[in-house]
């Protein structure tokens, strides 16, 4: 069986990414959007929910880089987050614009859709492999 170590460091960054990213929106979310001079929504806890969303996804990417194929069955779930914010920014980019703050992270996350498609195959064999009978 190859190595796993390359999927662990995907998901370990990933949780960081996402992790990090929401712990700063729901500690310093006035002070991003002013240095980032963009306008906020009318109330913070639509930040903080969402911000909170993220550092749950942080756990979960973290539970799949420290048992990748135990907790395989994650991926679905990252993929479709990362699916959801990607498109979202693209049609509102089409409807108009956005602040492009909002677009480098949508790049980050095409990034990582494809890098968690491309784990699965490696997931599935390890997991194959795992239970396939011996000699």
């Amino acid at each position: 069986m190859k190595s796993l170590l390359p999927i662990r460091i995907l998901y370990a960054i990933a949780a960081a990414y996402d992790g990090l990213l929401g712990l700063a929106f729901i500690v310093a979310a006035p002070q991003i959007y002013e240095y980032t001079k963009i306008t906020p929504p009318n109330h913070w806890g639509y930040i903080h929910f969402a911000a909170g969303v993220l550092v749950i996804f942080g756990l979960m990417f973290l539970m799949i880089a420290l048992r990748p194929v135990e907790n395989r069955n994650l991926v679905p779930f990252g993929v479709l987050l990362k699916v959801c914010y990607v498109s979202t920014v693209a049609w509102h980019t089409y409807q108009g614009d956005i602040p492009a703050l909002w677009k480098y992270f949508a790049v980050a996350d095409a990034a990582f859709f494809f890098l968690f498609l491309w784990s699965l195959v490696p997931l599935e064999k390890a997991a194959a492999a795992a239970t396939a009978p011996g000699p």
